[in-house]
């Protein structure tokens, strides 16, 4: 199946259309710069155009940053506070007059990694992490996602909230170096594996292809490999989602 999927970040709105059978993206992928500020009628309409540029008609997937529960957003770290309450999805499709499934954007980067990419077969519990203008988590349980966790808002032992101290936003305003930067994330690692003691932790998002760069500064006992898709895992997640809601729709359907 044909899904456009979309990945939208703090601060670009990034899609391209998805062979979901296979997870490849089998148009260009397009990035647009997210507005400022991220209203919902703003991102309607950068969206409307990376839906124009790439030329659909058809279902969208969108990974938002925000946690998603039934559609309706319940938090907006690094979008517009009037996200807050909004049913997104409904919202979306109404503007855009397609079809839109909308969930988080770390969940929908790790159900890519998990059934194409560095989880595939992975067994236990498994921590996915997307390091960009925030830190954004998605946690399986052999294979199964438990939704909207949210992970990178957790205080640290320094009373830092977490995202606000190891993000990649943070380390390109601070101008850290790799090695600095690597000593401050390696503190969320320690606290995520003290609280869930995960069989494996994949990283994604920009910072992800860098680590070799920072590798050495990270202790914790549990594998730590780079996402197979890198930052193009949100798109192919997002059509992978929208393509599971189209099935449960389906089947739900008289």
């Amino acid at each position: 199946m044909k899904i456009l999927g979309i990945d939208v970040g703090g601060t670009g709105i990034k899609g391209a259309v998805v062979e979901t059978t296979t997870g490849e993206l089998i148009s260009e992928r397009l990035r647009v710069a997210s507005p400022q500020p991220a209203t919902p009628e703003s991102v309607s309409n950068t969206i409307q155009g990376l839906v124009a540029q790439q030329h659909w008609s058809g279902p969208i997937g969108i990974g938002f940053p925000a946690a998603i529960q039934h559609g309706v957003a319940r938090t907006a770290a690094n979008i517009d506070s009037t996200f807050i309450g909004l049913s997104v999805a409904d919202y979306l499709s109404a503007q855009i007059g397609y079809p839109v499934w909308v969930a988080n954007d770390a969940d929908v980067a790790g159900l890519a990694e998990m059934r194409f990419g560095a989880g595939r077969g992975v067994s236990g519990v498994v921590l996915i992490i997307t390091i960009g203008t925030g830190l954004g988590t998605a946690l399986f349980s052999d294979g199964h996602l438990l939704p909207n966790t949210e992970l990178g808002h957790i205080l640290l032992d320094n009373g830092s909230e977490a995202e606000h101290y190891a993000s990649e936003a943070v380390r390109d305003t601070q101008k850290l170096k790799w090695k600095e930067w690597g000593d401050r994330f390696n503190r969320y690692l320690i606290t995520m594996e003290n609280l869930f003691w995960p069989d494996l932790i994949i990283l994604g998002g920009g910072a992800s292809k860098k680590l070799p760069k920072y590798a050495s500064r990270i202790t914790v006992q549990t594998p730590v490999i780079p996402a197979h898709f890198l930052n193009q895992a949100g798109i192919i997640g997002a059509a992978l989602f929208a393509e599971e809601s189209l099935k449960t729709t389906s089947l739900n359907q008289p």
